[in-house]
This record gives C-alpha cells, structure tokens and sequence, in this order.
C-alpha cells in the first residue's frame, strides 16, 4: 500500500455574497484513500445542506454567506498513510445582489471512462440571478432513468453501480425559472466491463490421426482480444493447428502424441482479463490398422475423379470402414472433406470437382477403436471443361438463304468460339465447319437448295475441346409456294383495273339509289306489289343481284363515295321520284304526307358519318307496324343507307 503526494490542491476563492464556491483536491493511493474538508482546522459540517462533498476530492459551497469565509484544506487518508492538502482561502464579499444575471454554467460535466458496478459522478455547477434550475437529459434521447440515479446538492448527478447501458453523452441545462433562456453543457461517460467467459474451452480425449477442436467464447467492452497457449508458452499456429473466428476457435488436425497438452484461452481488454484452460489427451490403441496401401487416382472427367487403394498390411481384422480425405490442393487443411466407404470398398468415385483444378487425396482406415495413420497422399487435377451447348435458331431469310442465329450465355463457360456445319439431310457429308468468333451470334448460310431439308449444326469450343453441338432442321419449300402464290405486285396492270372499277361503281351506284327510291315509295303507300314493281324497274335499268358476299364491299365504296357524288345520286333520284309519282299516282289527298315520306327518304339516303348519326333527334323517327306481308319483304327496307348495297351494280372490275 502507498500514497502518493497531492497533485492537485484547493485554490484561494472571492466569491459575491449568495454565489457559488468550489474546491478540489486530488492524490493517488493503494488502497484508493479517502479524502476529507477541513474548514479552519475542523472537519466540515457535512449536514449543511448547502455545503456538498463529491467522490474525487470535490467541495462545492452554495448560497454563500458572509459566516462561510475561511481556510480550507483536504485530508487524505488510507491504511498506509495520512496526507494533508494546501491551504486555500475563501472570501465572501459584499452583500446579497438583486441585479439579474443570465444563466451560466460554472462547472460542466468531465468526460469519464469507468468500469462496470462503479460510481459515477457527473458535476453541474450554475450561478444567475435569480438562480438557474439544473437538469439532465442524454444526448441520444434515451430516458436516463430512476434506478441508481441520485442528485447530489443543486445539480450534479451520480450513477451507482453503473453497466455498459449507462453509457453514452450527458447535457447539464441551466434554465432562468419561468422562461426559456438557458445554457448547456455535457460530458461522455464510457463504460468499460472487463472480458469475462462465456463459453470455456472443455478438455477432450480423441484418437491419434482425428481433429480436435478447443472453443473459447468471451465478451466485454471494449471486446476483448484472445490469445492461446499451449504448456503457458504463446501458441505457434501450423498447418495442422489453425485459428479461426476471431481466434475463438483452436482447431489441430491430424493430431498425434505430440500434441498432447495443456491449452489456456486468454481474454483481456483494457478493463480487465480473464484465462481459462483445457487438456487434450491423445489416445494411442496398440493393434490399430496400418496405413491403407497404394492409393491411386484418375481423372475421368472434368468434375469427376477416380480413387483406388488397397487394404492395410497389418492389423486388418477389426476394419469398419475407410474414409477418404478430400481436400483442393490450394486450400488450407481446414477446407478438407471426408466420405466414408465400407471396409468392403476399396475405389471411390469422386464427384461434383471443380474442371481443371489440382485435388488431394489420402485414405484412412477406422475401427471401433480408432483410425490407423493417413496413407500417403496423392495429388491429380480434374480435365478442362469444354463448353456447354449453344441455343439455336434458324429464319428464312429467301428461296436460297436461310439465318442461324444464336444467344451468347454465361452458361456455355469459357469458350473461344462456335463451329457451324450444315448438310442436306440425304447426304453424309457436312459443309464445314466455319469457324466463328465468340463475340459472333448471327451467320446466313447462302446458296442453298429450295427443294430439300437441310441440318444445321453448331457447337462451341474452347482449349478443351468441342462441346455437345445443337441441330436444328429447316425446309425453304413452304418459301417457294408462298412467292409462287403471291407474285410480285403488276402496279401498271393494278392501276388499269382501279380506273375500270371505279367506273364500274359509280354507274352501279346510280342505278341502285334509283331502286332504293322506288321501294321505299312502295312501302310507304302499302301496296302489295311494291316489290314486284322494284323488281320490274331493276329488269328495266339492267341492275343484276351480286352475291351476298360482294354488298358489303359494295356498301363500304358507297359510303366511301365523294360529296359530288352522293350531290348528284340525290338529284337524278329526286326527278325520277317526281316522274314516276304523277304517272302511278296522279292525285292523293295525302300527297303532303307523301311529300313528307320522299323528303325523309332521299334526307336518309344519303351516308353520315358515326357523329352525324348520334345527334339526329330521336323524334324524327317513327316504326310502322305493318300486318304480315305474303309476298317477301325486304329486312333492310328501313334503314336506305344499309339496303343501298342490296341493289347497286355489280360491276366492280
């Protein structure tokens, strides 16, 4: 134990009557001494609530008064020794101020970096007139919470017992009471817990030739660190004996007597360490089988390979199986894999390899009572892989070419590029192969035969070799037809027949919108004969029926017809109404109503167009209902525009 001297002492003070006064001491000892005020030789009065003594050498004076003038010095005192600080003067002047003061903050919180279960005391001092109120908040939001917290005069905060939770950034607000004027001030407190196990290493007995694997889990903040030893010596790692997640793990493979030890796990960080320890005793049974004897491997294929061997020479009767150790002959040891084989197999076939990559390989062989020592090892590579195969498609571009196109894919592997073959199907003998680069993925193959079927073939390669080719089989045939029935377009011979039929339809028009007329007169007056007389008049004009599957293109050029057209349709129709009217029916006394029904008639003959049609006023329109007709009747009578087609010219070209 020892105590060192004090390095730091209180200081002379002159402070306005009602205002604040702080002294600090601080000395180092072990055990820590504890340390004492005297005020003129006599030991504070610690039941003054306005006189505040803090862990660390700290004394704070509120509400100072002219009586609180005096020496003070600090006592510090262990099982080792006694020490007494300087002497500090304080001087309370003047009397009581009314004037206002802003608040401000004489002593904020240090920055503090503990251990857990420790106490920590965050120090506020803040003077104003009238005198601040002091609170406390955490800079990230986080409720400071009731349990352990303490306040300790007008505004220092002390948490006992701390954990790693109480960490963070503490503010001390200094608040005018009744307002918003305040001034802050703020300090970090860091946590520290010392490494501690969570899980310890356990001791384990394992068979000369098997793996032994030592865990070590610890925690702490900061985190800790782990170290391993092995007989209290720094643990030298190898090929066989490796480290791994954050040295949590010990693994040693392939172990034998030699590796029989002690092995201690160390956690430390800069609160604290912690060491745990375990033993490994390596079993040695007497009789176990010698190495299995001249181990062999062939490669068969790019991801395939062969393993052969022979049994043990010696100690051969307790065998319950072997087990092949498999491992890249780049990897670490601790990559290596095992498959088990019964003690009647002496070959294994190794699959899903890596093409073109160096394997390792040794054999054990186990009983009930441990595994012999590892046969020698022998080292093969897996082929080349060659690429896989292409997609394939093929268009008819004309008679005699077609296109053979293709998508590049990730799938196919590396690759130097395609081979493509074509052939009549009939003959043996391939055309090609043409070689294309791998950036390539479209050729047209020309001069072909358009009354055969042809096979195209294509495949890639690589350095390996060539891969499994895609065929496909096209005909040019069907092309041939198609140019046969459709020949090129004869547009002087086209223009001709365009001119004729146009000629035609006009003529056809004329002669139909005279017949949709007179039936829609007949109708309109009821007599029986209408349609006969429709038909006599078409006889007269030489208006022949087209077939049904003709009116409605007819109906479709008829309403494509230009104004002029329709103009001079409804006037040639009008004069032949006004004709044939006087000489059927020379004097109605409902000719007004005739009058009526020709107007409407010829106003619905001509075509309007889908808009025109919507906004005729329903109230235009009227149904008739007739009693059954014997002779037949027209189903289109009604609507001209739609029976126009029933009776226009069939010569249309």
């Amino acid at each position: 134990s020892a105590m060192s001297d004090f390095h730091i002492h209180p200081q002379n003070a002159v402070v306005e009557e009602g205002g604040v006064a702080r002294f600090q001491c601080q000395i180092h000892g072990l055990p820590e001494p504890v340390i004492l005020w005297h005020k003129n030789s006599m030991p504070v009065n610690t039941d003054n609530e306005r006189y505040t003594l803090l862990p660390k050498g700290v004394l704070q004076i509120t509400g100072l008064r002219a009586e609180d003038s005096g020496i003070f010095h600090c006592v510090a005192t262990n099982i080792a020794n006694v020490k007494f600080s300087r002497e500090a003067r304080l001087t309370v002047s003047g009397s009581h101020s009314t004037v206002y003061k802003d608040p401000m903050i004489l002593v904020g919180p240090e920055n503090l970096t503990l251990t857990v279960h420790q106490t920590a005391v965050l120090e506020c001092i803040a003077t104003g007139n009238p005198r601040p109120i002091v609170s406390w908040s955490r800079l990230d939001g986080r409720p400071i919470g009731v349990e352990g917290i303490q306040v300790l005069g007008t505004g220092n905060l002390m948490i006992s017992d701390l954990t790693v939770q109480h960490s963070g950034i503490y503010v001390c607000a200094a608040n005018k009471p009744g307002t918003r004027v305040r001034r802050t001030a703020q300090g970090s407190l860091v946590v520290q817990a010392p490494a501690e196990f969570v899980q310890h290493p356990q001791s384990i007995s394992r068979p000369v030739g098997t793996t032994a694997i030592f865990t070590c889990v610890a925690q702490g903040e900061p985190p800790p660190q782990i170290t391993w030893l092995r007989n209290g010596q720094i643990l030298e790692t190898s090929d066989h004996i490796k480290l791994k997640n954050n040295n949590s793990t010990l693994s040693i493979y392939g172990i034998n007597q030699a590796d029989e030890a002690i092995y201690q796990c160390l956690a430390e960080n800069s609160a604290g360490s912690t060491q745990a320890s375990a033993r490994l005793t390596v079993l040695w049974a007497d009789g176990l089988p010698s190495p299995p004897q001249s181990v062999r491997a062939e490669t068969v294929s790019a991801t395939t390979i062969q393993v052969s061997w022979e049994k043990p020479l010696q100690n051969t009767k307790e065998i319950i199986g072997y087990v092949l150790h498999i491992r890249k002959a780049a990897d670490p040891v601790e990559m290596e894999y095992q498959e088990a084989v019964s003690k009647s197999t002496f070959q294994q076939l190794v699959t899903d390899l890596e093409p073109s990559t160096s394997y390792s390989f040794y054999i054990k062989a186990y009983t009930s009572r441990g595994a012999s020592k590892a046969s020698e090892v022998t080292v093969v590579s897996t082929l080349g892989e060659v690429p896989a195969m292409p997609s394939l498609f093929i268009k008819v571009i004309n008679s005699t070419t077609v296109q053979a196109t293709w998508e590049p894919s990730i799938k196919l592997g590396q690759h130097e590029g395609f081979k493509l073959y074509y052939r009549k199907v009939h003959l043996s003998q391939y055309t090609g192969p043409v070689l294309l680069a791998s950036n390539i993925t479209a050729y047209n193959i020309t001069h072909l035969d358009a009354s055969v079927v042809y096979e195209v073939k294509l495949l890639a390669y690589n350095q390996h070799g060539d891969g499994n080719s895609t065929v496909r089989f096209v005909s040019l045939r069907e092309t041939v037809e198609r140019t046969v029935l459709n020949p090129p377009c004869d547009c002087m011979k086209d223009e001709q027949n365009n001119k004729t039929s146009t000629t035609g339809i006009i003529i056809g028009i004329h002669i139909g919108v005279t017949c949709i007329i007179f039936c829609i007169l007949f109708l309109m007056f009821g007599y029986r004969g209408r349609l006969l007389m429709c038909k006599n008049v078409q006889e007269q004009l030489s208006t022949p029926q087209i077939p049904r599957s003709q009116r409605s293109a007819t109906g479709l050029v008829l309403n494509g017809a230009t104004r002029r057209d329709r103009d001079d349709r409804d006037l040639n129709g009008k004069q032949l109404d006004m004709n044939e009217l006087e000489r059927l029916f020379p004097a109605s006394p409902s000719q007004e109503q005739q009058e009526k029904g020709i107007t409407s008639a010829h106003s619905l003959s001509a075509p309007h167009d889908e808009t025109q049609i919507s906004t005729l006023p329903l109230d235009e329109f009227s149904i008739i209902e007739e009693q059954p007709d014997p002779l037949p009747k027209n189903p289109h009578a009604s609507s001209p525009a739609a029976s126009a087609p029933n009776h226009s010219s069939a010569n249309e070209g």
